[in-house]
């Protein structure tokens, strides 16, 4: 009997629904990132998935995210397999693959090892944070465009879509910051301005400035996060290779980390 073929655009739906898992802390994808080490369809259609953090002693609340949006980027596929997730090289491992292999809920494993915490205002947190670094590659970009301050803030959702990046960190952002500001604001109109602050008020021009600085303090931190937990998963699994254009944790050191530049379009 022959190998049992398996259809490339499921394998290629299932990667695609695994990239739209973020890092909560880093807000980027944990295919990017190399936390799932293997994703693997059966002639069944069944999914078996090997995830495994930079760290043996990660966040089990870091953890539980991430799976728990495994979980339902696996829910999400269009053929409804059944499937197996197992973390890997975690302090908490053996609970976790214990409870997913006697059919607990992720929110059933993690409700004893969070003990006191919320997980729902941890979830808002990293949403936040998201929210602040996609807009500020966003801001820069239109700046960098030669958009003054006054014609940026007085956007709408209508002029913001049709508005274009070449390839860049704006253009990659550019979709995404829009996709937080409605998930924060559901209810906003198409006229309102795109560009206002977490808590829904409006940015005044003459405080553009100030406010790309509160910014870029969110972003350099998480994108020191980001290398740090490269710089620990490459040496804790001997991996060689950065993704080019990165910073490392040298670049923090050196204070060599400016905003990623967005090209004109």
């Amino acid at each position: 009997m022959g190998a049992v073929r398996i259809p490339s655009r499921r394998q290629a739906e299932l990667w695609r629904r695994l990239a739209e898992v973020n890092d909560p802390e880093l807000d980027e994808p944990i295919t990017e990132m190399g936390f799932v080490e293997r994703a693997q369809m059966a002639s069944d259609g069944s999914v078996e998935i090997d995830f495994r953090l930079p760290t043996y002693w990660c966040s089990p609340n870091f953890a539980f995210l991430m799976l728990d949006g495994v979980r339902r980027a696996l829910d999400q596929l269009s053929w409804s397999p059944a499937y197996r997730v197992k973390l890997h090289d975690h302090m908490f491992a053996d609970e976790v693959n214990r409870g997913m292999e006697a059919g607990k809920t992720f929110g059933d494993i993690f409700a004893q090892l969070a003990e006191d915490q919320d997980l729902g205002a941890l979830r808002d947190t990293f949403r936040m944070k998201a929210f602040k670094r996609r807009q500020e590659a966003v801001l820069r970009g239109f700046r960098q465009h030669g958009l003054t301050d006054r014609e940026i803030l007085g956007m709408d959702l209508p002029a913001y879509d049709v508005a274009r990046f070449e390839a860049g960190e704006a253009a990659n952002q550019k979709p995404r910051y829009r996709a937080a500001l409605l998930e924060r604001f559901a209810d906003r109109q198409a006229d309102d301005p795109v560009f206002v602050t977490w808590e829904g008020q409006s940015i005044p021009v003459g405080a553009l400035s100030a406010h790309l600085a509160e910014l870029r303090g969110v972003r350099v931190n998480m994108e020191f996060n980001g290398a740090l937990c490269r710089g620990l998963k490459q040496t804790r699994y001997k991996e060689l290779d950065v993704v080019e254009g990165e910073p490392t944790l040298v670049d923090f050191i050196m204070d060599r980390v400016p905003a990623r530049a967005a090209p004109t379009a």
